[in-house]
């Protein structure tokens, strides 16, 4: 007879499913995946190649979901025959017993993707960072975190590219923008919004005096053509700047950095093409990409709970905390979610799902309390 826990396990998972595909509606999913199929089969497909590029990257999408819809329902299906199977010949109950661990394993990961059901969840991020208090420390922590999320990017096979960078003299950055360009790349990152906290002994004074640092991180799904944010000229102030290095004989000594000021005060930067005119087209980008966040925000429910929301980037607004001395921990300090490890450096290296994960589960908990 089939172990009683294996049994129960393998039904809690069932119904589980059960209910995640009919919360997202996976048929009606399904039937737009074939839909956008078909018109790939047809002829003439790849003569408007901007239209099949938006037919694809929506076909991706879908697939991002169902593929792992379908695995783990194929997992649970393998499980019943099995459960059957092992009622006959007890023999086959250490089978049973790895493949329930196997089907609980990939449904967590379609639960994890089931929770990113935004509208841009499974759009680009463009991510900005920006030093607060803290000096030249709150610049270096700056460019800590970004390469802590280039790091967890790579680990995702996900594609960075950068938008703008401004280097601090001394060290790290005095504010940078990119893209992390993957699958749910904003689904994942939209956890990171709000001042990241860092404790440590400064690198750069003498002594061993805890020095505690700030930076801001902000995430915004890139928009596709789907999506129209009027922005009127009349509403923007543009200025223009060198862009480049730090100086010397590559540095670019045109006007060709700009940076967009929107009426409601939203920025947006770019220096990294050497064209103003393909700057001027990312900085715009980049607005309307904000403004969007902020309606949705509003919408939501949430612009409260951000960094900007109180205008400071300073000690009180951290969502995150990171202690290097005198101990080592990293902490979530927002209401609900209750994540932490004293595994500092394995964070700073990308390691940040755990902590993704809970803002997800949370997040979903939220919004399911106010249906």
């Amino acid at each position: 007879m089939t172990n009683p826990e294996l049994k129960r396990t393998t039904d809690d998972l069932t119904a589980r499913l059960k209910q995640l595909r009919d919360s997202l509606d996976v048929p009606s999913k399904m039937a737009e995946r074939d839909r956008l199929m078909d018109m790939q089969g047809e002829p003439g497909f790849w003569d408007n190649q901007e239209k099949a590029q938006k037919i694809i990257g929506a076909l991706k999408t879908h697939n991002a979901l169902l593929k792992p819809y379908e695995e783990v329902t194929k997992a649970t299906n393998d499980l019943a025959v099995l459960v059957e199977m092992v009622d006959e010949d007890p023999s086959m109950e250490p089978e049973l017993e790895a493949e329930v661990l196997r089907a609980a394993d990939l449904f967590q990961k379609f639960e994890l993707l089931a929770m990113m059901s935004g509208k841009q969840d499974g759009c680009t991020a463009i991510i900005s960072i920006k030093p607060g208090a803290g000096g030249t420390e709150a610049c270096d922590w700056a460019e800590i975190l970004y390469r802590m999320y280039g790091r967890w990017a790579q680990s995702k096979g996900f594609g960075i590219e950068e938008v703008d960078l401004e280097p601090n003299q001394e060290a790290g950055v005095q504010s940078v923008t990119f893209k992390v360009i993957g699958e749910y790349a904003y689904g994942f990152l939209q956890s990171e919004v709000g001042v990241h906290r860092l404790v440590r002994i400064s690198p750069f004074g003498s002594g061993d005096t805890r020095h505690t640092s700030f930076a801001a991180v902000d995430v915004v799904p890139e928009l596709d053509d789907t999506i129209h944010i009027e922005v009127n000229e009349s509403e923007l102030i543009m200025q223009t700047f060198c862009s480049g290095g730090p100086g010397g004989q590559h540095q670019n000594k045109t006007q060709s950095g700009v940076r967009l000021i929107h009426k409601s005060g939203v920025r947006g930067e770019s220096r990294t093409e050497r064209s103003q005119h393909k700057n001027y087209d990312n900085a715009l980008k980049l607005i309307k990409a904000r403004l969007y966040a902020i309606e949705e925000q509003k919408r939501m429910g949430e612009l409260a709970g951000r960094y900007d929301a109180k205008g400071e980037i300073a000690f009180g607004s951290q969502i995150r905390s990171y202690v290097m001395q005198p101990y080592t921990l990293v902490r979530d300090e927002r209401p609900g979610i209750e994540v932490k490890t004293p595994q500092i450096m394995s964070v700073l290296n990308g390691e940040i799902d755990d902590f993704m994960q809970a803002y997800l589960r949370h997040k979903t908990e939220r919004q399911h309390k106010k249906k």
